[in-house]
């Protein structure tokens, strides 16, 4: 047996098998990024959680009688685990278009940059969600319609104004027309 090694298996504390990216801290690291970044420690939590002595317990006759074999089988395993893991989230971000969508995420809250005006959010109750769209709008064309039902009215009482006026010309030339008519027949001329 190896030194540090008891009869049930090797002794923990196994020198680290994952490929840990390590990524310089910055401000505002982009999502993908951070994304990366989870799925590595996920990865090296999971080689902690299935160490070396746990895979040799699970094994005990065959690391009796070959613990080097044991260890290398053990590290195979662990690299092609961490290998499918890696593969198979890539392919889900290449399925998903996740590292555009992620960018895109990062792009919009650029441009929002420092805008303090709060944001419409969802109230979960549908009713007042609408109430609370549709209300500013209706007392906007409530008060455009009174605008425009008070310029009416007022053109109305200009024209009214105009009629009366008109009528009143009228009554006085009729009344004109009768007293020249009559002012004719005085002087004799023959009615027309």
């Amino acid at each position: 047996m190896e030194a540090g090694e008891s009869d049930e298996g090797p002794a923990e504390g196994v020198p680290g098998t994952s490929q840990e990216a390590e990524v310089a801290p910055s401000e505002n690291p982009s999502r993908i990024v951070i994304f990366d970044t989870l799925v590595d420690k996920f990865l090296e939590g999971l080689v902690q959680a299935g160490s070396y002595q746990r895979f040799a317990r699970c094994y005990k006759r065959f690391y009796r009688l070959q613990p080097e074999m044991t260890r290398s089988i053990y590290e195979q395993f662990v690299f092609q685990l961490q290998s499918s893991i890696k593969d198979e989230i890539q392919e889900i971000k290449a399925e998903g278009n996740l590292e555009a969508l992620l960018d895109s995420l990062d792009k919009m809250e650029t441009e929002a940059g420092d805008r303090t005006d709060l944001a419409w959010r969802p109230s979960g109750v549908p009713e007042e969600d609408l109430r609370s769209h549709l209300v500013p709008y209706l007392l906007q064309q409530r008060d455009y319609l009174r605008k425009l039902l008070r310029e009416r009215e007022e053109e109305n009482a200009r024209l009214a104004q105009a009629v009366l006026l008109g009528r009143r010309r009228i009554e006085e030339m009729q009344k004109e027309i009768e007293r020249r008519k009559l002012a004719w027949q005085v002087r004799g001329y023959p009615p027309l």
